[in-house]
């Protein structure tokens, strides 16, 4: 008797050769790797980001022109050669995201923790400072 598929991948695939459809590492990268909450309050903006396996030293983040980039990589090549892998599903290489944040937000203002694999960042909620063009204009009396 034939039983229907519970989940996307079986065990005996892998031995009997059943085709099956594969996502790209593309397409794993963005929706396996730095799964990401941001909450908001009152003041701030707190961007929860997941990054299991990664260092704190492979970790950066960047901000320019309102974006904020956070990459973040791993390297196999740092892991033990010993044996031959039957199956791999640890990512290894470099991902990232990017979130706009704002332009009236500067570096000093964000702060970033790094703890058991989690990213916490912490981003001011700012004003926005309405468009100079530059010219002022005097009133006249009379």
């Amino acid at each position: 008797m034939l039983m229907p598929r519970l989940f996307a991948d079986s065990f005996f695939d892998d031995f009997f050769g059943t085709p099956q459809v594969r996502r790209t590492e593309s397409e794993m990268r963005n929706t396996d790797m730095m799964k990401t909450d941001i909450r908001e309050s009152a003041s701030d903006y707190e961007v929860i980001m997941n990054l299991p396996g990664i260092r704190k030293e492979n970790v950066k983040a960047e901000l320019k022109d309102g974006y904020l980039t956070i990459q973040a990589s791993s390297d196999a090549s740092a892991e033990s050669q010993n044996g031959k892998y039957i199956r791999r599903e640890r990512f290894t290489g470099s991902c990232s995201r990017s979130f706009y944040v704002g332009e009236e937000v500067t570096q000093q203002d964000i702060h970033a923790k790094f703890e058991n694999g989690t990213l916490v960042l912490t981003i001011p909620k700012k004003e926005k400072r309405p468009a100079n063009d530059g010219k002022r204009y005097i009133s006249i009396e009379g």
